[in-house]
């Protein structure tokens, strides 16, 4: 099955249907069933989730990403210029390793967060914009405002919720309605 089949294209996607298709010789099922799977299996909101795309930019909610490694996953995920909106509650993250890719792929950050010192003191140098915000609706207008035809627009905080937000149910939900309203 070719990977541009996959409902998910993701690097690690890839690599857990590639595990994912082993259980048909394990558990006798048809390969069949897996390759429907994996070209209908729709990603749980909140996760990657594709708002709207507005003048050739796509707009991603990922608030689920409240840790380092799962916004490494998603910015790897994406192969246009991005504006990234970060931050909330930071429990002593290290970006380090997110560096190779904000330095490859990201344009402008716009941290979001009570704390985005740390956020600031690792990749301030490394684009073109950083820029605080104090509301989603002002981040995503930000964003709407950096950004160009064939661009990405990605909520993946890497932090926890609980400053700003009830829950990181409420930070996507915020991210989608500001999406919603440019």
């Amino acid at each position: 099955m070719s990977i541009s089949a996959f409902a998910l294209q993701t690097n690690f996607n890839v690599k857990n249907a590639m595990a994912s298709s082993t259980l048909p010789d394990i558990m006798q099922m048809r390969k069949e069933t897996i390759r429907e799977s994996l070209s209908n299996f729709e990603s749980e909101e909140h996760r990657l989730e594709k708002v709207l795309k507005i003048n050739g930019v796509q707009y991603i909610n990922d608030s689920k990403s409240v840790n380092v490694n799962a916004s490494y996953y998603t910015l790897d995920s994406v192969d246009a210029p991005t504006v990234w909106i970060a931050g909330g509650v930071d429990k002593g993250n290290d970006y380090e390793s997110l560096l190779p890719l904000v330095n490859e792929k990201v344009k402008a950050i716009i941290c979001i967060g009570e704390n985005n010192q740390r956020i600031i003191e690792t990749f301030g140098n490394v684009v073109e914009f950083m820029i605080e915000s104090y509301s989603m609706e002002e981040a995503v207008k930000i964003a709407y405002r950096l950004t160009e035809n064939g661009d990405a627009v990605i909520m993946s905080p890497a932090c926890a919720s609980y400053d700003r937000f009830e829950s990181i149910e409420d930070r996507g939900f915020q991210f989608k309605e500001a999406v919603r309203n440019l």
